[in-house]
């Protein structure tokens, strides 16, 4: 809970991950409902994902996927897989919170580092991770199609 209009709640039914499609929509544009669905289960039964939804009374206005993960070279640390505030509610806060919920989850399971990627498009994004909350920019992701 926010304050009483704003509340984050983790969703983990299928209808819960339906009612968040529109806003998930607006940033995996590619991913129809079947293949976002199927790529939800999938994500939460092997990998541990959590979709967190902020809702403002009974509207979803932002969403965040996560997972833990180790890697070598990271340790032991939150992956945030999907950070998307709905176009009409942007600039609220609402992706600080659920970032915030997050830092929090990782405090309190044992996983000192969260980390994302972000595409070179999402000028004002990066701005967002740098500045406001406090990200470093450590690397560059690649993609090879196969």
């Amino acid at each position: 809970m926010i304050n009483n209009q704003l509340t984050i709640k983790v969703l983990k039914t299928e209808d819960e991950w339906k009612t968040a499609f529109t806003v998930m929509k607006q940033l995996r544009t590619k991913l129809d409902m079947s293949a976002y669905l199927e790529l939800v289960l999938e994500s939460v039964q092997k990998e541990g994902y959590r979709l967190i939804a902020l809702f403002n009374q009974k509207e979803i206005v932002a969403l965040c996927g996560f997972m833990p993960m180790i890697t070598l070279y990271n340790g032991r640390f939150i992956w945030v897989c999907e950070l998307i505030t709905d176009r009409n509610h942007r600039s609220k806060g609402y992706g600080k919170a659920l970032l915030d919920y997050v830092h929090q989850w990782a405090i309190e399971n044992d996983y000192p580092l969260v980390s994302l990627s972000s595409g070179l498009q999402r000028i004002d994004a990066h701005r967002f991770y740098e500045e406001k909350m406090e990200y470093d920019k450590v690397s560059y992701v690649y993609l090879k199609k196969i």
